[in-house]
């Protein structure tokens, strides 16, 4: 992307500055990257973005965050900025791309995840209102402490940004801090980004000098005023993540609630922010939904329960337990203390009891596996009853092989099933036995190995005669 010269109405791009690791972080992953509430923290910045601009964001990376790109892919367009010098070097970098038919720039921090794209659009129109060079975003801070001050001259005018370390006392005293989102005229920007000084101390380019050169040019700084709500802190290390955690499920938590969701106990349920809950849920308490997992209406996910990027029908009951990637129909009973693992279907009416463990495995309605059974790669019938302990031993030490059971099979107590076979409808298997070779429809298979038996017909009723 370079810039161009364009006609008609300029456009307004978001640029969010993410060259930094988080050396507080103490961690390999770059610091927006983390996630919060299922998500990377980048992610919500990005989505603030959009919903300000309507427009793709321009995010700057460095070569130490370069895996920010990897998990954005073309999400975004990208601007990078070869090595650390500093916010106002990455926003130079962001200029050296942008196209020419911009106008407006929004500059965002990646690590402010809690963001609104209503705030944004707030900044960007104290910023025509008073044809500023640019606008920055002021906040009335509970504890300034660390953080650059903003100083305003007698009319009430932003005059300049200074950090704390070159604060006086009187200037330490204010309680106005930056929160270091701008909304910037492009072309002004354009012609005084190059002219931006190192810091004597550290040698980086600060994006916060641009005060003292619009001023120096006649132009007013106008800030957006705001309170301190805590939404606009930025994420420096894990505790302050905890902390953010914390403020996004009781929102996401109350938000549900109102919206028809019941749960025992909010400070105990753990929502991903792309879980989806239907009317008449109810959540017990200590249960965790992570990732894209649905959740039908008049289902209760009862305590203790996980549930990882699945589906959950309508009126189900699941009980301490874990259920990962798969998906239950309507009115499936799972638990307590039973494992679906990835790739499972349970049908309409199915129960799974405790202990019980599938994978990859398709289980038809009406299905009773009720207890301590693992069944993999497999696939049954309707009505089928799954006997206590029963086993599919699907792999023969290089290669998976699928087991298929028919409808209204009963497989009895410790049935193991050497796949690849086959149960057909109506078969039955004996306590104990190893069945190493298909079942017919309608037989027994007993022993070990397992022979078929065919049952006898019915005794002639003489009564009839």
């Amino acid at each position: 992307m370079s810039p161009q010269a364009t006609s008609g109405p300029r456009r307004v791009v978001a640029i969010v500055l993410a060259a930094g690791l988080g050396t507080r972080m103490h961690s390999r992953v770059p610091k927006v990257l983390h996630p919060l509430c299922g998500r990377p923290l980048l992610a919500y910045v990005l989505d603030a973005a959009r919903a300000a601009t309507g427009e793709r964001p321009l995010v700057v990376t460095s070569p130490q965050t370069a895996a920010i790109r990897a998990a954005f892919g073309d999400e975004v367009d990208w601007a990078f900025q070869a090595s650390p010098r500093g916010t106002g070097d990455a926003l130079r970098a962001a200029l050296d791309v942008l196209p020419a038919d911009v106008g407006e720039v929004l500059v965002l921090s990646g690590d402010v995840p809690r963001l609104r794209g209503d705030l944004l659009e707030e900044l960007l129109d104290q910023r025509r209102l008073d044809q500023a060079a640019f606008a920055l975003t002021a906040v009335a801070a509970f504890d300034p402490t660390g953080l650059g001050r903003v100083v305003r001259n007698e009319a009430g005018g932003v005059e300049r940004i200074v950090e704390e370390k070159d604060a006086t006392e009187d200037e330490r005293e204010l309680g106005e801090i930056n929160a270091g989102l701008y909304a910037f005229d492009v072309d002004w920007l354009r012609d005084r980004i190059h002219t931006l000084m190192p810091s004597p101390a550290t040698g980086e380019l600060y994006l916060t000098e641009l005060v003292h050169m619009a001023r120096a040019d006649g132009r007013l700084v106008a800030s957006l005023d705001v309170d301190d709500d805590g939404r606009l802190l930025g994420i420096n290390d894990r505790a302050q993540l905890a902390q953010a955690e914390w403020d996004m499920r009781t929102e996401l938590n109350e938000s549900w609630m109102r919206r028809g969701v019941t749960m025992r106990d909010p400070s105990t349920v753990y929502l991903d922010a792309t879980v989806e809950l239907a009317e008449d849920v109810t959540l017990e308490p200590n249960v965790t939904l992570r990732g894209s997992t649905r959740v039908g209406e008049g289902t209760t996910i009862a305590a203790g329960s996980t549930i990882i990027d699945s589906v959950i029908g309508r009126d189900c009951h699941v009980w301490a337990s874990i259920i990962e990637h798969s998906e239950l129909e309507d009115a499936v009973r799972v638990g307590p203390f039973a494992h679906l693992r990835p790739g499972t279907s349970v049908g309409r009416g199915a129960e799974v009891g405790n202990y019980a463990e599938l994978k990859n495995t398709r289980l038809g309605p009406g299905v009773k596996q009720h207890h301590m059974s693992y069944l993999g790669d497999a696939e049954l019938g309707a009505d089928t009853n799954v006997g206590a302990g029963t086993i599919t031993a699907n792999f023969d030490g290089k290669v998976k092989h699928r087991t298929t059971i028919g409808k209204g099979a009963f497989l009895g107590v410790d049935t193991m099933l050497i796949a690849p076979v086959v149960v057909g409808d109506g078969a039955k298997t004996g306590a104990g036995a190893v069945v190493t070779h298909d079942v017919p429809a309608g037989t027994l298979a007993v022993g070990v190995p397992a022979r078929i038996r065919t049952p006898r017909p019915p005794a002639e009723d003489e009564s009839a005669r």
